[in-house]
């Protein structure tokens, strides 16, 4: 498959403010108020260095990115911070060209929806009537994308666990205790059996390749902005670009 066009969906994962806040590649008015569009952000953020490797930073990358791989190919970054499910439906959708030639798409998607979820702190029976709602609400959002853009890949994307299965991440939610991590597993769960069982569509399983890499780690060894641990930092942001560059060659190699 050549590809016209790389789409990127979702959340934070696939933005460039935290990678670039991490790697001090901001101008000042953003690193004060961690607004992309207050200044300059460097482009190190997961979709950008897929689309176009920063060399500097990242030199065993040099050529492996997607205008290397398909010449000519354009990209679209519609990801924004703090997204949800609805607001990849409302927002990002809508701005979607379906005529632009065979697009891969990038889906980073869920976790915000289920983070608004734990801060409520509901009894468990609703937390699971939740949880549903959601899996059932990214299902929905995969088809959609698959028919919006007329023939596309789509790359669906695990949520990753800052915690790495301790139940508590330092300034999120902690006065909520010991998070349900149980939904979230749940939730990734659902999103592997989508990938494995839906044509066109391939797996980028961040959940299982950052654990280990959250606050069990030492803190040089974390995939996490220091400031806010539910963030990609820029050595986070390079390898969800690596999964999602090895799902594509998987894909390739049959």
């Amino acid at each position: 498959m050549t590809y016209a066009r790389y789409l990127a969906l979702g959340d934070s994962m696939s933005i460039d403010l935290y990678p670039a806040l991490d790697a001090g590649a901001i101008d000042v008015a953003v690193a004060l108020e961690r607004v992309a569009t207050a200044g300059r952000v460097a482009p190190l953020g997961a979709a950008s260095l897929l689309y176009r490797n920063a060399d500097d930073l990242w030199p065993e990358e040099v050529a492996d990115d997607l205008v290397t791989l398909y010449p000519g190919i354009t990209m679209q970054n519609l990801a924004s911070d703090g997204a949800t499910i609805g607001e990849v439906f409302g927002e990002q959708l809508p701005q979607v060209d379906g005529d632009a030639g065979p697009t891969l798409v990038t889906l980073t998607i869920g976790g915000n929806d289920l983070i608004s979820a734990f801060g409520n702190r509901p009894r468990a029976p609703l937390l699971a009537r939740i949880a549903a709602d959601v899996a059932e609400a990214y299902e929905l959002l995969l088809d959609a994308a698959r028919r919006v853009v007329d023939e596309c890949t789509v790359i669906a994307t695990t949520v990753f666990d800052p915690s790495d299965g301790t139940r508590k991440i330092p300034g999120v939610f902690e006065e909520a205790g010991r998070l349900p991590i149980e939904v979230l597993d749940a939730f990734n769960a659902h999103i592997r059996k989508l990938a494995r069982g839906t044509p066109k569509v391939l797996l980028a399983d961040a959940h299982a390749h950052f654990l280990g890499h959250g606050v069990t780690a030492p803190e040089a060894d974390r995939w996490y902005w220091k400031r806010s641990l539910v963030e990609p930092n820029a050595r986070g942001a390079s390898e969800i670009r690596r999964l999602w560059r090895s799902a594509l060659a998987s894909a390739a190699n049959g």
